[in-house]
């Protein structure tokens, strides 16, 4: 489950270009993670530099679990690896290792005539792989789409307050929202974004609901098929209008269900690449001389998630009573394998002008603190033993960690302070539709590839939000957030969402924060050219094999 179920920070260049009409752009800096501790690049940014080798067939092992291809609908973190290379946006997202900017994409420029304006020259001659033209026409049709409310796109709010799109010429379209929107560049971004990921109408209108399972794009690969449960299969866009790129003619995207058979194949060479591994296996994956393994701590974080519309936990203390008894060190050593963080807020590391590298001693946020907890305990309706329903998933779905086992380290945590929880472990599909129709007392996720906080706040905990399944509903929250999403100034943004972390954390308490993730690519070392982006991409792009 995500956003992505997708990987940052608008950092303070974003506040301030935010008014200036040449707007390339937000950066980001590494620097907070390595401070955050365990935070660090495993191994290089850009595998070893050699002459590219064109042609082969690239073998990924894709792990994690995919809904659509469509990008518009997915929430799967597993899709978005996919369809980045198979789709643009009208913007994309570039690291160089410290920094991450958003630069254009399928456009050539982009400016704004004011803060609630901008204007997108696209490149000329780029086609759909199905001949169409990519142009002003087919970005306006494609952002339309999202924002439609007969679509039924889970992203529509990242164009809420999109007024309109005018075409100026062929070439040239102004997009106008009714107020700023901070979060615009990464909306736009054609991978983490969704509602800025181009697609074709006409094979939209041909394929109807089906879209999903035969996507068209302008990306650097085609769709060729999609065999359930088996694999997927990408060939070279030999029209791409990157020059010279991409490298590899095919990528045979193995649809793997057991991450231990998906370590195996990649360890013995039947598999170039794996998108995500557990954490248990990492160690051995690191100390391997075959093996080159890319990730940090990424714009993420896990949590348990308390269903507050019904009793016993519609009870705020006896909420706070949990938030407060589970110790995230234990879970970070014993869950994680040391391949995370504890999570006090939402913020995460690469979060830099909002993430505090003292928050552990802050005394804001969520922590570990057994008398505290029973104190809250002490205070609820219900006393005496309390049984519970813990929903979860033994499949592997992402590198969230979710799950078995670290619901079984919590369960222990939760008896200290009374409440008897019996886990019911079911298919990750399952476990979607028992969250949704609110048949549950605790569940588990994670919410990844975030690259601002306003997509890891407002779409997720924002009252009748598509993600909210524990039922939170709080007006002074929505207000917070929303308000937020309309500053240019990113300071003034940090204050205001410190007082909305701080009344949904220790006030309102619906979920209890586990920990902020390293999320990890793992590619054997014939593999060349693979950037790192930290937002859970799998960019295929500049590919190459050795021979």
């Amino acid at each position: 489950m995500i956003k992505v179920n997708f990987k940052h920070q608008l950092a303070e260049r974003l506040a301030a270009d935010l008014g200036r009409r040449n707007f390339l752009g937000a950066g980001l800096s590494a620097a907070a993670v390595a401070a955050a501790g365990g935070a660090a690049l495993f191994g290089p940014n850009v595998a070893e530099a050699a002459e590219p080798r064109r042609g082969g067939t690239l073998k990924w092992g894709q792990v994690a679990q995919l809904d659509t291809l469509d990008p518009h609908f997915t929430g799967s973190l597993a899709a978005i690896k996919i369809h980045n290379n198979i789709f643009n946006g009208l913007l994309k997202i570039v690291y160089d290792g410290k920094r991450v900017t958003f630069e254009p994409d399928l456009a050539s420029s982009w400016e704004m005539t004011d803060d609630k304006t901008h204007i997108f020259k696209l490149r000329p001659n780029v086609k759909f792989h199905d001949g169409d033209a990519c142009d002003a026409a087919a970005v306006k049709w494609s952002l339309e789409r999202v924002k439609n409310p007969a679509t039924g796109s889970p992203h529509a709010w990242m164009v809420g307050a999109m007024e309109g799109v005018d075409i100026i010429d062929p070439l040239t379209l102004r997009i106008r929202y009714s107020e700023p929107f901070a979060f615009f560049p990464v909306a736009m971004n054609g991978a983490t974004g969704r509602a800025g990921t181009i697609v074709s109408r006409r094979a939209v209108e041909k394929h109807g609901k089906q879209f999903g399972r035969n996507p068209v794009g302008t990306g650097p690969f085609k769709f060729v098929q999609w065999r359930e449960n088996e694999m997927i299969e990408l060939q070279r866009n030999p029209d791409y209008f990157e020059a010279g790129l991409p490298y590899l003619d095919k990528i045979h995207i193995q649809l793997i269900k057991e991450p231990t058979a998906a370590v195996a194949a990649l360890i013995s060479g039947q598999i170039d690449a794996l998108d995500t591994c557990p954490f248990q296996f990492m160690p051995q994956l690191h100390s391997n001389k075959n093996l080159q393994v890319f990730g940090e701590v990424e714009g993420n974080y896990s949590f348990l998630g308390m269903n507050a519309k019904r009793a016993p936990f519609d009870d705020v203390n006896l909420r706070l009573a949990v938030a407060y008894a589970i110790d995230r060190e234990l879970l970070v050593k014993q869950g994680y394998f040391g391949e995370a963080i504890p999570a006090y807020t939402f913020m995460s590391p690469p979060m830099t002008n909002f993430y505090d590298p003292g928050i552990a001693k802050s005394g804001r946020g969520q922590f570990f603190d057994l008398n505290k907890a029973k104190a809250f305990r002490a205070k609820a309706k219900q006393q005496g033993e309390i049984s519970a329903v813990y929903v979860s998933t033994e499949a592997f779905t992402s590198n969230g960690g979710t799950g078995s086992r670290n619901a079984q380290l919590i369960i222990p945590m939760l008896a200290k302070i009374g409440i008897k929880a019996k886990l019911e472990l079911m298919d990750p599909a399952v476990l979607n539709k028992r969250t949704i129709a609110g048949d549950y007392d605790f569940y588990d996720a994670s919410w990844e590839g975030d690259l601002d906080p306003d997509e890891a706040i407002r779409p997720e905990w924002s009252s009748g939000a598509p993600w909210n399944r524990v039922g939170y509903a709080n007006s002074a929250f929505d207000a917070l957030v929303l308000s937020a999403s309309k500053l240019k100034d990113a300071p003034a943004r940090k204050k205001i969402y410190t007082q909305a972390e701080d009344m949904l954390l220790q006030q309102d308490a619906p979920i209890a924060l586990l920990a902020h993730m390293k999320v990890s690519k793992i590619f054997n070392k014939r593999v060349q050219g693979f950037k790192y982006v930290p937002a859970h991409l799998m960019n295929m792009h500049t590919v190459s094999l050795k021979a």
